[in-house]
Protein backbone atom coordinates (compact mmCIF):
# COMPACT_ATOMS: atom_id res chain seq x y z
CA UNK A 1 0.00 0.00 0.00
CA UNK A 2 1.16 3.43 -1.32
CA UNK A 3 1.78 6.40 1.39
CA UNK A 4 -0.88 8.46 -0.43
CA UNK A 5 -3.86 4.93 0.00
CA UNK A 6 -2.81 4.76 3.54
CA UNK A 7 -3.35 8.64 4.12
CA UNK A 8 -6.51 7.77 2.49
CA UNK A 9 -7.50 4.82 4.74
CA UNK A 10 -6.74 7.71 7.70
CA UNK A 11 -9.03 9.96 6.57
CA UNK A 12 -11.61 7.83 5.99
CA UNK A 13 -11.67 5.90 9.15
CA UNK A 14 -10.35 8.81 11.83
CA UNK A 15 -13.45 9.41 13.13
CA UNK A 16 -14.50 6.23 13.18
CA UNK A 17 -11.42 5.14 15.31
CA UNK A 18 -11.37 7.83 17.57
CA UNK A 19 -15.25 7.60 18.21
CA UNK A 20 -14.20 3.59 18.97
CA UNK A 21 -11.29 4.08 21.40
CA UNK A 22 -13.57 7.15 23.45
CA UNK A 23 -16.66 5.09 23.84
CA UNK A 24 -13.87 2.67 25.50
CA UNK A 25 -12.01 5.16 27.47
CA UNK A 26 -13.91 8.05 28.21
CA UNK A 27 -11.26 10.73 27.94
CA UNK A 28 -11.02 12.62 24.35
CA UNK A 29 -6.76 12.95 25.10
CA UNK A 30 -6.39 9.72 25.43
CA UNK A 31 -9.10 8.79 22.66
CA UNK A 32 -7.09 10.94 20.38
CA UNK A 33 -3.40 9.47 21.60
CA UNK A 34 -4.95 5.88 21.17
CA UNK A 35 -5.99 6.83 17.63
CA UNK A 36 -2.83 7.65 16.76
CA UNK A 37 -1.71 4.30 18.15
CA UNK A 38 -4.02 2.73 15.99
CA UNK A 39 -3.14 4.00 13.04
CA UNK A 40 0.87 4.15 13.60
CA UNK A 41 0.07 0.36 14.52
CA UNK A 42 -1.84 -0.38 11.12
CA UNK A 43 0.72 1.18 9.36
CA UNK A 44 3.49 -0.79 10.50
CA UNK A 45 1.36 -4.08 10.06
CA UNK A 46 0.22 -3.04 6.91
CA UNK A 47 1.07 -6.31 5.03
CA UNK A 48 -1.35 -8.35 7.38
CA UNK A 49 -4.56 -6.43 6.34
CA UNK A 50 -7.05 -8.35 4.64
CA UNK A 51 -8.24 -6.68 1.49
CA UNK A 52 -11.99 -5.50 1.89
CA UNK A 53 -11.68 -5.78 5.71
CA UNK A 54 -9.81 -2.54 6.02
CA UNK A 55 -12.59 -0.89 8.47
CA UNK A 56 -13.05 -4.09 10.68
CA UNK A 57 -9.35 -4.26 11.05
CA UNK A 58 -8.58 -0.89 11.91
CA UNK A 59 -11.46 -1.28 14.99
CA UNK A 60 -10.50 -4.46 16.17
CA UNK A 61 -6.89 -2.30 16.63
CA UNK A 62 -8.36 0.49 17.63
CA UNK A 63 -10.58 -1.49 20.67
CA UNK A 64 -7.58 -3.90 21.84
CA UNK A 65 -5.23 -0.33 21.69
CA UNK A 66 -7.88 0.93 24.12
CA UNK A 67 -8.67 -2.62 26.14
CA UNK A 68 -5.09 -2.42 26.65
CA UNK A 69 -4.87 0.70 28.27
CA UNK A 70 -7.65 0.33 30.81
CA UNK A 71 -6.15 -2.78 31.72
CA UNK A 72 -2.52 -1.01 32.21
CA UNK A 73 -1.07 -0.58 35.84
CA UNK A 74 -1.03 3.76 35.00
CA UNK A 75 -4.70 3.69 34.40
CA UNK A 76 -5.79 1.54 37.63
CA UNK A 77 -3.98 3.90 39.82
CA UNK A 78 -6.12 5.06 42.65
CA UNK A 79 -6.45 8.68 44.15
CA UNK A 80 -6.70 9.11 47.83
CA UNK A 81 -8.78 12.21 49.79
CA UNK A 82 -6.94 15.07 49.56
CA UNK A 83 -5.39 14.55 45.94
CA UNK A 84 -8.28 15.11 44.15
CA UNK A 85 -7.26 18.21 42.67
CA UNK A 86 -4.26 17.07 41.11
CA UNK A 87 -4.98 15.97 37.48
CA UNK A 88 -4.47 12.38 36.95
CA UNK A 89 -0.89 11.83 35.92
CA UNK A 90 -0.15 14.53 38.57
CA UNK A 91 -1.63 12.34 41.70
CA UNK A 92 0.51 9.88 43.33
CA UNK A 93 -0.25 6.18 43.72
CA UNK A 94 -2.33 5.88 46.49
CA UNK A 95 0.10 3.73 47.93
CA UNK A 96 2.47 5.86 47.90
CA UNK A 97 0.72 8.67 49.59
CA UNK A 98 -0.62 5.71 52.20
CA UNK A 99 3.15 5.27 52.91
CA UNK A 100 4.58 9.07 52.99
CA UNK A 101 1.77 9.81 55.41
CA UNK A 102 2.42 6.84 57.90
CA UNK A 103 5.29 8.67 58.87
CA UNK A 104 9.43 8.00 57.05
CA UNK A 105 11.08 6.23 60.31
CA UNK A 106 8.11 3.51 60.26
CA UNK A 107 7.83 3.37 56.51
CA UNK A 108 11.98 2.56 57.09
CA UNK A 109 11.43 -0.08 59.52
CA UNK A 110 8.67 -1.58 57.36
CA UNK A 111 10.63 -1.91 54.71
CA UNK A 112 13.84 -3.12 56.57
CA UNK A 113 11.18 -6.07 57.69
CA UNK A 114 11.10 -7.03 54.09
CA UNK A 115 12.25 -10.36 52.82
CA UNK A 116 14.62 -9.96 49.60
CA UNK A 117 14.12 -9.27 46.87
CA UNK A 118 11.74 -6.89 48.32
CA UNK A 119 13.60 -4.98 50.75
CA UNK A 120 16.95 -3.90 48.67
CA UNK A 121 13.83 -2.53 45.80
CA UNK A 122 11.83 -0.93 47.88
CA UNK A 123 14.66 0.90 49.85
CA UNK A 124 15.79 1.82 46.32
CA UNK A 125 12.76 3.47 44.87
CA UNK A 126 10.37 4.25 47.77
CA UNK A 127 13.29 5.38 50.47
CA UNK A 128 16.03 6.65 48.01
CA UNK A 129 13.26 7.59 45.31
CA UNK A 130 15.03 6.00 42.35
CA UNK A 131 13.32 4.90 39.50
CA UNK A 132 12.56 1.61 38.40
CA UNK A 133 15.29 1.87 35.85
CA UNK A 134 17.97 3.19 37.83
CA UNK A 135 17.49 0.42 40.51
CA UNK A 136 17.69 -1.78 37.71
CA UNK A 137 20.82 -0.55 36.65
CA UNK A 138 22.15 -0.54 40.47
CA UNK A 139 20.72 -4.33 40.97
CA UNK A 140 21.50 -5.57 37.49
CA UNK A 141 17.86 -6.66 37.12
CA UNK A 142 15.74 -6.72 34.32
CA UNK A 143 13.51 -2.99 34.63
CA UNK A 144 10.01 -5.36 33.88
CA UNK A 145 11.51 -7.73 37.37
CA UNK A 146 12.19 -4.07 39.40
CA UNK A 147 8.94 -3.63 38.28
CA UNK A 148 7.28 -6.69 39.45
CA UNK A 149 8.81 -6.79 42.78
CA UNK A 150 8.32 -3.02 43.40
CA UNK A 151 4.88 -3.45 43.19
CA UNK A 152 5.31 -6.98 45.07
CA UNK A 153 6.44 -4.82 47.69
CA UNK A 154 4.75 -2.18 48.18
CA UNK A 155 1.73 -4.74 48.37
CA UNK A 156 3.34 -6.50 51.49
CA UNK A 157 4.17 -2.80 52.97
CA UNK A 158 0.26 -1.73 52.21
CA UNK A 159 -0.71 -5.67 54.02
CA UNK A 160 2.01 -4.50 57.14
CA UNK A 161 0.31 -1.23 57.32
CA UNK A 162 -3.25 -2.09 57.53
CA UNK A 163 -2.31 -5.15 60.23
CA UNK A 164 -0.67 -2.29 62.15
CA UNK A 165 -3.97 -0.12 61.79
CA UNK A 166 -6.08 -3.03 63.15
CA UNK A 167 -4.18 -3.82 65.52
CA UNK A 168 -4.00 -0.17 66.80
CA UNK A 169 -0.18 0.33 66.71
CA UNK A 170 0.09 2.96 64.20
Amino acid sequence: MTKDAFSQLMAQYERLIYTICFQLVRDPGIAEDLTQETFLSAYLHQDTMPAGYERQWLGRIAANKAKDHLQSAYHCRTVLPGDEGLPPGLAPPAEEVALRRSGAADLAGFIHSLKEPYRLVCQLCLLEEKSPEEAALALGRPVKTIHTQLSRGKRLLREQLERRKQDGTV
